[in-house]
C-alpha cells in the first residue's frame, strides 16, 4: 500500500484547505467535488486527515466514488481501517471496489476478518472474484503484491490491432501496468513482452510475435517479496509478471509495489537486528501493549543469556578476588568480541538478502572471517598492550596534571597483564567474527529468518565466551604471579 510522504509545504496547503473544506461540508457539500478536482488523491488524503474524524466519511461521500476510493488508498492505515469498519458492508464495498485490485486486497487484510468477508460479498461479481483471487495469497508473496490490471494481447495480432486494444483497455478504467504490454499464445500462455513505447515505434503491419521480446522474466505467485525485488532490480523492470505452472499470467507486480515491499522488508530486518520482533504496523499507530509484546520476549531472552555471563564470572570468582586488576578489562574484552560478532552478523545477513552469498558459501565465509577476525583482534591487541604499558610508565614517572596522577598502577607484573589482555582480544574478536558470520547461515538452514541473529543476541552469546577466554588466558600467563 503506497502512502505518500508529505513535505512541509504540502502540509501547509492541506492545513489551509482543511478549514475551507469543513465550511463547505456544513454549508454546501455539493461544491466540495469541484473545489478539490485539481488535487492529487494523496493531497485529498492529507486534507481528510486534517478534518475531525466524524467529518472524514462526510468528506469522502461528497466526492465522486472513484475520487473517494483513490483518496482512501492514501489515507493512513489506522484511519482507513477505522472508517471502513464503521461503515456498513454495502457502503464500504462501494468504495473498496473502486480501488486498484492490489490496494483493495491490502486494505481488506487490515480490517476485521468477518467484516472484510461481508464487504467482499457485497462487491459486484467481477470485483469480488478478482479480490478473492488476490486474498488467497499471503500478503508478502508475489500473489499478494500483484495487481490483475495489466495489458495483454494475442501474439498473432498486428501492431495496429494491439494499439487499438490498448486504447480500449485504457478507456475502460484505470490500468496500473499500462507501460508494459504482454503477448499471449492461443492457450493464454505468456510468450513475449514489450514496452508501450516499443509498441508505438513498431513497424506498421508487423505481428506482435515479431516485435515482442521473448525472454520474459517471471515469478511464481508463491515467490516471496525479496525474490520479486531481486528480479526487478537485476533486470531493471517496471513490472514483473506473475505466472502459474502453465505460464498463464495471473497478474503483475508493479515497481511502486516493489519499492513498498523493499521498504517493509528492510524495516523488518532493522527491527529484528535491533533485538525485537518485526512490527506489523507503523510505530506511532501501534498500541502500547502490542509494542510491549513485540519487544519484551527478546529482552527476556537476552537477560537469560546475560545470566550465563554472570555464571561464568562466578566460576572465576577466586581469580577475580586475587587479581582485581582483571575486572578493569572485562568490559573492554567482552564488548570487543560483541562488536566483532555484530559486524560479522550484519555483513552476512545483508549478503544473504542480496544473494551475494548462498548457503553453500559458508565455508568460504568462514575461511575469510577467521583470518579477518585474527587480524582485527591483532590490531586491537596492539592498542590494548601499549595502552597498559604506557599508563604504567606514566604512573612510574609520576606524571601529573596539577595534583591528579596520569596513568594507573598495574603492579610489577604489568607486562604480563598487558599480554593477557592482548592475547584475549585476539581470541575473543576472532571468535566473535566467526560465530557472528556463521549464525545467519545456521538460521537460514533451519528455516528461520537470518535477521533473527540480532546484534544484541550475538553480543550476548559472545560475552560468555569472552569471559571464558579472558580468564583462561589469565590462568596460563598469570599463574604464580597475580594468581
Amino acid at each position: 500500500m503506497t502512502r505518500k510522504t508529505t513535505r512541509p509545504e504540502e502540509q501547509s496547503i492541506a492545513a489551509l484547505l482543511a478549514p475551507d473544506i469543513l465550511d463547505l461540508l456544513e454549508t454546501e457539500p455539493s461544491a466540495v467535488a469541484a473545489e478539490t478536482e485539481e488535487l492529487h488523491p494523496a493531497d485529498l488524503a492529507d486534507v481528510a486527515e486534517r478534518l475531525p474524524r466524524s467529518q472524514i466519511p462526510v468528506f469522502l461521500a461528497a466526492l465522486p466514488v472513484a475520487r473517494a476510493a483513490a483518496a482512501l488508498e492514501y489515507l493512513a492505515e489506522e484511519r482507513r481501517t477505522e472508517m471502513l469498519e464503521a461503515m456498513s458492508p454495502e457502503q464500504a464495498a462501494l468504495l473498496v471496489a473502486q480501488m486498484t485490485p492490489d490496494d483493495r486486497a491490502d486494505t481488506l487484510e487490515e480490517i476485521d476478518e468477518e467484516h472484510a468477508e461481508d464487504i467482499v460479498e457485497a462487491m459486484p461479481g467481477p470485483a469480488r472474484r478478482e479480490t478473492e483471487q488476490l486474498l488467497a495469497f499471503e500478503p508478502d508473496t508475489a500473489g499478494g503484491l500483484m495487481t490483475t490490471q495489466f495489458v495483454s494481447v494475442t501474439e498473432t495480432e498486428t501492431v495496429e490491432a494491439a494499439l487499438s486494444q490498448v486504447r480500449e483497455m485504457a478507456r475502460a478504467g484505470r490500468r496500473e501496468a499500462m507501460n508494459t504490454v504482454y503477448t499471449l499464445d492461443a492457450a493464454g500462455a505468456l510468450k513475449g513482452v514489450l514496452s508501450l513505447r516499443e509498441l508505438l515505434a513498431a513497424p506498421e503491419g508487423a505481428r506482435m510475435a515479431d516485435v515482442a521480446w521473448t525472454e520474459v522474466r517471471t515469478v511464481a505467485p508463491t515467490a516471496d517479496r525479496e525474490e520479486v525485488a531481486r528480479v526487478t532490480q537485476e533486470y531493471d523492470l517496471v513490472a514483473v509478471p506473475v505466472v502459474d505452472d502453465r505460464d498463464r499470467v495471473l497478474g503483475v507486480v508493479t515497481v511502486d509495489d516493489v519499492i513498498d515491499a523493499i521498504q517493509q522488508e528492510q524495516t523488518e530486518d532493522v527491527q529484528k537486528l535491533g533485538g525485537m520482533q518485526a512490527f506489523d504496523e507503523p510505530y506511532i499507530q501501534m498500541g502500547f501493549w502490542s509494542m510491549i509484546q513485540k519487544r519484551a520476549p527478546w529482552l527476556i531472552v537476552l537477560l537469560l543469556g546475560g545470566m550465563f555471563t554472570t555464571t561464568a564470572l562466578g566460576y572465576y570468582e577466586d581469580e577475580l578476588g586475587k587479581a582485581m586488576v582483571l575486572a578493569m578489562f572485562l568490559p573492554l574484552i567482552i564488548s570487543a568480541g560483541g562488536n566483532s560478532g555484530s559486524q560479522g552478523t550484519s555483513l552476512i545477513i545483508r549478503s544473504l538478502a542480496l544473494r551475494e552469498v548462498g548457503l553453500g558459501d559458508w565455508k568460504r565465509v568462514a575461511v575469510r572471517e577467521l583470518p579477518a577476525g585474527l587480524t582485527l583482534g591483532g590490531i586491537l591487541a596492539v592498542i590494548g598492550f601499549f595502552r597498559i604499558e604506557l599508563w604504567q610508565r606514566m604512573w612510574d614517572s609520576k606524571v601529573r596534571i596539577g595534583t591528579l596522577p596520569i596513568g594507573f598502577d598495574y603492579g610489577e607484573h604489568h607486562t604480563l597483564v598487558a599480554l593477557t589482555v592482548a592475547i584475549s582480544l585476539i581470541g575473543v574478536v576472532a571468535f566473535g567474527a566467526l560465530v557472528g558470520s556463521m549464525l545467519p547461515f545456521f538460521l537460514r538452514k533451519v528455516g528461520f529468518d537470518p535477521a533473527n541473529a540480532s546484534a544484541p543476541f550475538v553480543a550476548t552469546l559472545v560475552d560468555v565466551t569472552g569471559v571464558v577466554i579472558f580468564f583462561s588466558v589469565a590462568l596460563v600467563l598469570l599463574r604464580g604471579t597475580l594468581l
